[in-house]
């Protein structure tokens, strides 16, 4: 049963084509992730099923009686309300109880008015929603109700938008990258939500760990072309290589007949006017196959990376806290060249500000940080680009050079620069106002890069980046010659780019983990596990763990066999993991990467299992 279908659907700007003739259906409880190049019209396209955009021509339709839910890019809410009021607004009976009952809590007085907000709540039966809209707000980091719409950030309106959107419980809920703004902890979360939830979902999202967990049906935007896939995002990769494979068969077969066919033509008179007019036809027909292009033009990272000495950025017991709130405390670190760092940690923990403190943008309170004298620091900040009004984009690129260095003595300019970073020519005098989300982000992209940093810092570049563009930058980074500190919540990223990871903890101590964000999670987990076990083991006998240590000196003769035999294969699973990364970062083939990447995950599930073996035995090992 078709909850949404799309006939012909056609889309301009002007002398631009953004999509046409799109055909698609979308079936109830379907997951549906829409993906496409940055510049393609994804946005564009859920406006318009979502009426906030029309259609040049096509046929949309919904399902009789079917409720919507959209979360766009950006929001608009009245600046002058709190969160409270926004969350619960609506006139009916239920909203003006829940309304006046959170007010009565906040205000934190059991007088009669709470009692009256207590009564109106069980007369309504709106115990149900409350609860529900509780539980979203806070694992959307929205607990403080009074707060004035207009004081929350970019990113915290986002989440307010998501939050509303999911607590209407819509038949259709259409998502425009609804994981931007989330930290790990709110993206999973969210999966678990939408996976137990019976909407049906159509959503753009760059998050692949995202799509392969929710999502049951890939729609591909390619050169006006919709690919539909049913399976995951993996499935997805196993299919695009197959489909690609065909393609390059039928162009290959394409241009070796039109040799033929062009020797033919010219061996026509030029004068003779009964030349076989389906075979003309035919050529013209052949020689569009034959032209198509089998790859997209692909983003081009050649900027030139000065060397890096010895001394690279120190940090020693820094401190830094605003007001009350402390953040980062006696943080001592070394950076050493070509380390690649992640740093991890729920929102407003304090993970710009450790970026802010290594550009000298901020001070510590306490500490000092020493920065090498060949460091060029670059810093994508997730602010994104910062241009004037009715700044072009090619000036964008002159203010910072008109000439640019690449790698091996090569100079381009400032529009050949362009172009390898996927802006046409057509597209440089363009406002930089009008480029989309995601063309933004990777024109900001270009601008750091420009600098020729050896020292990269990355806040959130995923977000807006199609899922081209992000394995391109990936490919760039494995190969970076200096350090690359990034802040990212796409997991599949941060797993694929970072050796160990600064993790914001509860108690203001940075903690430096050895491994990547899923290493870490299942290291958490089993730490989680073991301490659980220690509280049950207290609680029933205060006195047992300090007699099992004592009973416990040493490790028997199978325990210390098992011991060494877990040495060893900790060894060859940090190799294979190693070897599977290299040959990652050298493939380009769709359904090999997709073998490899399942391949890195089990072999780090096994070695941290491992691992966390060894440790428990290394304890008695001496």
């Amino acid at each position: 049963m078709n909850y949404l279908s799309v006939e012909q659907l056609s889309k301009s700007f002007g002398a631009k084509k953004v999509f046409e003739g799109l055909n698609f259906g979308i079936e109830k409880g379907e997951k549906v992730g829409l993906i496409a190049r940055n510049g393609t019209g994804k946005s564009t396209l859920l406006e318009c099923l979502t009426g906030q955009d029309s259609p040049d021509s096509g046929i949309i339709t919904y399902r009789n009686g079917i409720t919507l839910g959209y979360l766009a890019q950006k929001q608009v809410f009245d600046q002058e309300l709190t969160i409270l009021e926004t969350i619960f607004a609506g006139d009916s009976e239920q909203m003006e109880a829940i309304r006046k009952y959170e007010l009565a809590v906040l205000d934190g007085h059991q007088d009669d008015r709470f009692f009256n907000a207590l009564n109106e709540m069980e007369r309504t039966q709106a115990w149900n929603y409350e609860s529900q809209a509780k539980e979203i707000i806070h694992k959307l980091g929205l607990d403080d109700l009074k707060l004035k719409v207009g004081l929350l950030s970019g990113g915290q309106q986002k989440r307010l938008g998501l939050a509303l959107e999911l607590l209407k419980e819509p038949d259709v809920l259409i998502l425009d990258e609804p994981t931007n703004h989330l930290d790990m902890q709110m993206t999973e979360w969210l999966e678990e939500w939408l996976n137990v939830s019976n909407a049906t979902l159509l959503m753009v999202t760059h998050d692949r760990f995202f799509l392969d967990n929710v999502c049951d049906t890939i729609l591909e935007l390619e050169d006006g072309e919709l690919y539909r896939h049913k399976g995951n995002y993996t499935y997805y990769l196993e299919k695009k290589q197959d489909r690609e494979e065909n393609q390059a068969t039928v162009v290959g077969k394409a241009k070796s007949a039109m040799r033929k066919e062009l020797e033919w033509i010219r061996r026509q008179p030029k004068a003779r006017g009964t030349k076989a007019k389906y075979r003309v036809a035919a050529f013209d027909d052949l020689k569009e196959t034959a032209s198509k292009r089998l790859d997209q033009d692909e983003l081009t990272l050649e900027i030139n990376i000065p060397r890096m000495g010895s001394k690279v950025v120190e940090l020693h017991k820094v401190h830094k806290g605003y007001g009350d709130k402390k953040l980062i405390q006696d943080f001592n670190y070394i950076f050493l060249r070509k380390e690649k760092i992640g740093v991890l940690g729920p929102n407003g923990s304090g993970k710009t500000t450790l970026l802010d403190l290594i550009i000298n943008k901020s001070q510590p309170d306490r500490g000092k940080i020493v920065v090498g004298d060949t460091v060029v620091f670059g810093y994508f900040t997730q602010k994104g680009i910062i241009y004037k009004e009715g700044q072009r984009v090619i000036d964008t690129v002159k203010d910072v050079a008109e000439i640019i260095p690449l790698a091996k003595g090569q100079k381009i300019t400032a529009g050949q620069l362009l172009e390898r970073f996927l802006f046409s020519k057509d597209m440089h005098y363009n406002l930089v106002a009008s480029l989309s989300g995601g063309e933004q982000r990777r024109l900001h992209l270009l601008r750091v890069l420009m600098n020729n940093p050896n020292f990269l810092i990355l806040d959130e570049p995923t977000n807006d980046l199609d899922i081209f563009t992000l394995q391109i930058l990936e490919e760039y980074l494995v190969d970076f010659p200096g350090v690359v500190l990034i802040v990212s919540h796409d997991r599949h990223f941060m797993d694929k780019m970072v050796d160990h990871c600064f993790v914001f903890e509860d108690n203001t101590i940075i903690r430096d983990f050895p491994g990547n964000y899923s290493q870490y999670r299942t290291a958490k987990a089993l730490e989680e596990k073991e301490e659980k076990k220690i509280k049950a083991a207290k609680a029933a006998s205060p006195l047992l763990k300090e007699e099992s240590q004592k009973e416990k000196q040493k490790l028997t003769y199978a325990e210390r066999m098992e011991f060494d035999k877990l040495e060893a294969e900790i060894v060859t699973l940090e190799e294979k993991i190693k070897n599977l990364s290299d040959e990652i970062s050298t493939s380009n083939d769709a359904g090999k990467l997709a073998t490899l990447t399942k391949g890195i995950t089990d072999a780090q599930a096994l070695l941290e299992k491992q691992t966390a073996r060894w440790m428990c035995l290394a304890e008695f090992s001496s």
